[in-house]
């Protein structure tokens, strides 16, 4: 393992909250340096925990050596704060890094998002809500739970592991409901479904969204068919959708440990923001 220099290093708020907090890598290189490409950070945790610092600072420094500016993102997390507060929150974020993007040197129409697990599915949200470019020119996601629906029916499959039983719950905390799958509960039931659809990231697929690269374990607890659904929708609206699958019980950041997978991150990175190699 490699330590990277030091890259310059700040945290702001991109809102009231005490959660909407984003930190900021970069290095300073002089007036005349042209603006880098940017990656903001979303980290995993069920929606429920986790840190933008946590396992992402390493990661953030080396993509700083590849020639990125790189911000992470907190969000207010369930169950306090139910959907689409997380989604709002990254919008939100994502806002505050392109109209400040001249503190750190960054090119504001050369974005891409990076997620993993709860920050997958939040980073898949943001390529395709509204027109996806409109938001971000790339994404990539670390097991994302892109339908919230299929892990709620995970959880109670016989022989549902511990972290599928506790990714089941996790989807009614952050929905604040219980979705009506046996059509018994018609009272709650329209509305908690319209907020799992909204959850759904293949909900919100057009043509125009953002290109994905979609990585997850071979015995992954978030199956790689949250993914494979994902990936065929976006490609039957001509968006390109590439799924990679590494081997073992890797979770989410966990996949940085395999030596392919950070390159493979920064070419598709450098690919679709224009961004030569160092």
């Amino acid at each position: 393992m490699v330590t990277p220099e030091l890259p310059k290093f700040r945290t702001y708020s991109y809102g009231k909250s005490a959660a909407q907090r984003v930190d900021a890598y970069w290095r300073d290189e002089g007036p005349r340096a042209k603006p880098r490409p940017t990656v903001l950070i979303l980290h995993g945790g069920y929606w429920q925990s986790g840190d933008k610092g946590g396992g992402w600072k390493y990661f953030a420094r080396r993509l700083t050596e590849q020639g990125f500016v790189v911000l992470s993102a907190n969000y207010r997390l369930a169950p306090k704060a139910q959907w689409p507060a997380q989604r709002d929150d990254s919008l939100s974020a994502l806002d505050f890094v392109k109209t400040h993007a001249r503190l750190w040197n960054a090119d504001p129409t050369r974005v891409a998002v990076v997620g993993s697990s709860a920050g997958g599915h939040l980073a898949t949200q943001l390529g395709t809500f509204g027109t996806g470019t409109g938001q971000v020119r790339a994404v990539v996601a670390l097991s994302p739970p892109n339908n919230p629906l299929m892990a709620f029916r995970d959880g109670v499959k016989p022989g549902a592991t511990a972290r599928q039983v506790k990714l089941r719950q996790a989807v009614t905390d952050l929905l604040g409901c219980v979705p009506d799958i046996e059509g018994d509960n018609s009272g709650e039931r329209d509305d908690c479904w319209t907020r799992l659809d909204d959850a759904g990231t293949t909900t919100h697929v057009s043509a125009g969204d953002a290109p994905m690269l979609l990585m997850h374990g071979t015995g992954d607890f978030v199956p790689v068919a949250q993914s494979t659904e994902l990936a065929r929708a976006l490609r039957e609206a001509g968006v390109q959708a590439t799924v990679k699958s590494v081997e073992g019980d890797l979770h989410a950041t966990q996949m940085l440990d395999d030596q392919q997978t950070f390159p493979t991150i920064v070419s598709w990175l450098r690919k679709h923001l224009d961004a030569p190699a160092e």
